[in-house]
């Protein structure tokens, strides 16, 4: 089979999306925060809204792959288990006498019910017959975790994303997105449909602790062409974007990294919240983004370097001229809506700039932005429209909740 992502807009073929589950009951006014959440999610209603999303993708003909079952799948390869759980159930995470009990627990599962656990989260009443003698676990209250939920996997696309012929399985910033990764880099070990598929492991593949050099995918942007276009704000770091820049150089698949400096917000924790691609050569663009934005393009520098690769970084007078010029043509085109900053605001916190393209110039974004989809549609841009009353309060639209696995060149 397979898996390459040649651009940002044309043809998608196959993705991979996360249907919530256990983890969004699990969301409580106490730990919203600390799990990266601005509020408790209906689950049931988010649940409808993501199965819209996805019969919106199926009926485009995309090929829908659901994150959970392929974890679940992973986990029923007896090395794709093991991978996961001796990198879980250590005493770093649990303490020496509850890592045991833990491991138990998750021994006796099957693939679907471990899978529901890793990623829903375990509390100290799922191990209450152990009663292990632990001072971590004589600490915690019974309905606390003793492995947190991971909510955040609604949004496949900062674990990892698919550039060229690889992958990058990213380092995340935050704690409580930490452990996803290990998730994508077990299924794209051992899953049956990645074991024997032929791709490149661009960055992220080994145990070693890459703090402070985190990237998530919300921020990488493939142009095609061979150029990717990479975010730097509250979660992707410029020591990130080099490392990452080196693993493309080095694979042969990318010539130039085009990255761009962000403002260190949580209402622009990633590029695709300010800015997407919507067609060949057009981007929406939320309208009250600095336009003194900075931007460098990164080259191979023509030495060995001490990483592989000798990095070749300037400073560009303009990012837009940088990009028609990686692109191949004159001018891009940036579509921005004429309204006042505070509507603007909402649409942009509403995820009024982060829509998926299905193909060149079909995309799909939440209905409630209505005047950005207007003002789209407006310039030929097919948009369709989906709920997300409940699925938005986490943040992230389209274009955050899709793992594009195989798409064609723009």
């Amino acid at each position: 089979m397979n898996f390459s992502v040649q651009s940002e807009v044309g043809q998608l073929r196959q993705v991979i999306v996360h249907r919530p589950g256990l983890e969004l009951s699990r969301l409580t006014p106490r730990n919203v925060g600390e799990l990266l959440f601005d509020d408790v999610l209906w689950a049931g209603r988010a649940k409808e809204e993501h199965d819209a999303f996805a019969g919106a993708l199926r009926g485009k003909g995309v090929r829908v792959h659901y994150f959970g079952q392929l974890l679940a799948e992973t986990l029923e390869v007896p090395d794709g288990r093991a991978f996961v759980l001796d990198r879980i159930c250590v005493p770093e995470m649990l303490g020496p006498n509850l890592a045991g009990p833990v491991r138990r627990l998750f021994d006796d599962l099957d693939g679907a019910a471990l899978a529901e656990f890793l990623i829903g989260g375990v509390l100290k009443a799922d191990l209450s017959a152990a009663r292990p003698n632990s001072l971590t676990w004589d600490v915690l209250h019974a309905d606390d975790f003793v492995l947190p939920p991971l909510p955040n996997h609604l949004f496949q696309r900062d674990n990892s994303c698919w550039l060229y012929h690889g992958v990058s399985v990213n380092p995340m910033a935050k704690p409580a997105r930490q452990r996803e990764s290990l998730h994508s880099r077990a299924i794209y070990r051992y899953h049956p449909m990645f074991a024997q598929a032929e791709f490149t492991w661009h960055y992220g593949d080994t145990d070693a602790k890459h703090m402070p050099a985190t990237v998530e995918g919300g921020d990488v942007h493939v142009l095609g062409h061979g150029a990717v276009m990479i975010g730097m704000g509250e979660r992707t770091t410029p020591m990130a974007v080099e490392l990452l820049a080196q693993a493309l150089f080095r694979s042969g698949q990318v010539s130039a990294v085009i990255a761009v400096e962000l403002p260190f917000s949580r209402a622009m924790m990633h590029l695709d919240t300010v800015m997407t691609m919507v067609d060949r050569g057009t981007f929406v663009l939320y309208p009250y983004l600095d336009p003194r934005l900075r931007s460098w393009t990164v080259t191979p520098g023509g030495g060995p370097g001490l990483a592989g690769t000798d990095l070749k970084v300037t400073l560009n007078d303009n990012l837009w001229a940088t990009v028609a010029e990686v692109l191949g043509v004159d001018k891009v085109t940036v579509l921005t809506t004429n309204e006042d900053a505070r509507a603007a605001e909402r649409e942009q916190w509403d995820d009024g700039n982060n829509y998926l393209a299905i193909a060149p110039g079909v995309i799909v974004g939440y209905e409630r932005n209505v005047a950005t989809n207007t003002m789209l549609r407006q310039h030929g841009i097919e948009v369709i429209s989906i709920a997300g009353s409940e699925l938005g309060r986490g943040r992230g639209g389209p274009r955050c909740m899709s793992c594009p696995i195989e798409r064609e060149p723009a």
